[in-house]
């Protein structure tokens, strides 16, 4: 017999919204992490120090946070849906 599919309520076929929204918010919450350490980078590169070298390192750190941000948000997928499919 075949594992019950995640999101799937066994009992009715249907999708488990239930589920789907518990899965849902925390990976919103690690994505609003990245989001919100990346965000007052930008805003001092671009409208403290717009064409300045300050500026464009302000910057070049922004995207790095957040390309670190995919990185983790990734992974945390990768495993999350390793151990549903487990259950």
């Amino acid at each position: 017999m075949s594992p019950p599919r995640p999101f799937i309520d066994p009992a009715t076929g249907e999708i488990d919204r239930a589920q789907i929204l518990s899965e849902a918010v925390p990976l919103a919450k690690l994505i609003g992490v990245f989001v919100a350490g990346s965000l007052p980078l930008y805003a001092i590169a671009f409208f403290g120090a717009e064409n300045s070298a300050l500026g464009v390192v302000l910057a070049l750190l922004g995207e790095f946070i957040l390309a670190v941000g995919a990185g983790i948000v990734l992974m945390y997928v990768i495993v999350r849906g390793i151990r549903l499919a487990g259950e």
